[in-house]
């Protein structure tokens, strides 16, 4: 038997579709409201990383900024030389400051590299040996990791007197100034602690392989090697030293590190590899 079931009225289909209508629409309306919300999320992440980007780049930018003018540490020179008459001692040196704006200019007639006050020692005196580096160049490394043991067995003897003159030639390619900051690190060590200078050199140079070090890094290794200098390290005290050290060397014609001077002369490993016979040699001739 067959049931009648009553038929919707227009003015019912009329009401439900306008009731399908209305719920579509607020739908349409809140999934509106969720994807502006994450439009607007989005454009603010972006703001976020792009003021983050340069507030980096500006802090980085100032990291960078050094004085023109600054103390040279003790043991250290006016061409930007930290002397070791010793393995254990520095030149009696203090009171010494520097300016980058009296580094000079260079001669644009001279190809050949010339150090300024490169010192020749006199006959029965020490030979003077002058060695620019870079704590970031991994040819550095290598020679100090093959030479600084004969190196201090020559100051301790009382054979040679070594310069060292730490440049940043290799800043351009780290983010972080990693040559200057070495080489602060350096002066820093030497002013502080003279006999540590030559362990700490070496240890430095020996931890090239594993990459840069931050300042706390550099001042525990220093510690590690006798010198307490974290307040040096990371207030930078010598950064316009290593400065004046950098563009005197680009005065002065190095090209590259690490350098070598023997009583003045330039030491080519290329034609003369034996770096150890040829500074024998050299000792052997000044007594």
């Amino acid at each position: 038997m067959a049931t009648n079931s009553q038929r919707p009225s227009k003015a019912e289909r009329t009401a439900s579709a306008r009731e399908q209508a209305q719920s579509m629409r607020i739908a349409q309306e809140a999934a509106d409201k969720r994807k502006s919300l994450f439009i607007k999320l989005g454009v603010l992440v972006a703001v976020l990383a792009v003021v983050g980007l340069i507030v980096a780049l500006v802090l980085q930018n100032n990291s960078g900024k050094v004085a023109d003018s600054g103390a040279v540490p003790k043991g250290g020179n006016e061409a930007g030389g930290i002397t070791l008459t010793s393995d254990k001692t520095l030149a009696d040196t203090s009171g010494l400051s520097v300016d980058i704006n009296n580094v000079g200019t260079r001669d644009a007639s001279q190809t050949a590299p010339t150090p300024r006050d490169a010192k020749v020692a006199p006959k029965g005196e020490p030979v003077n040996l002058l060695i620019y580096v870079d704590v970031n160049c991994v040819h550095c490394a290598e020679f100090e990791g093959a030479y600084a043991d004969q190196i201090s067995t020559w100051l301790a003897a009382g054979d040679v007197q070594v310069e060292y003159r730490n440049i940043a030639i290799l800043d351009g390619a780290s983010p972080t100034n990693y040559s200057s900051r070495g080489a602060n690190a350096l002066a820093c060590v030497a002013d502080a602690a003279p006999a540590s200078y030559l362990p700490f050199a070496k240890a430095v140079f020996a931890h090239y392989p594993e990459g840069e070090m931050k300042n706390s890094e550099l001042a525990a290794m220093a510690k590690d090697n006798g010198a307490d200098v974290a307040d040096c390290i990371d207030k930078g005290t010598f950064r316009s030293f290593a400065q004046f050290t950098h563009a005197a060397s680009g005065v002065d014609v190095i090209g590259g590190t690490p350098s070598v001077f023997i009583q003045g002369k330039y030491y080519d490993a290329n034609t003369e590899p034996d770096f150890v016979g040829v500074v024998n040699a050299a000792i052997a001739a000044n007594k």
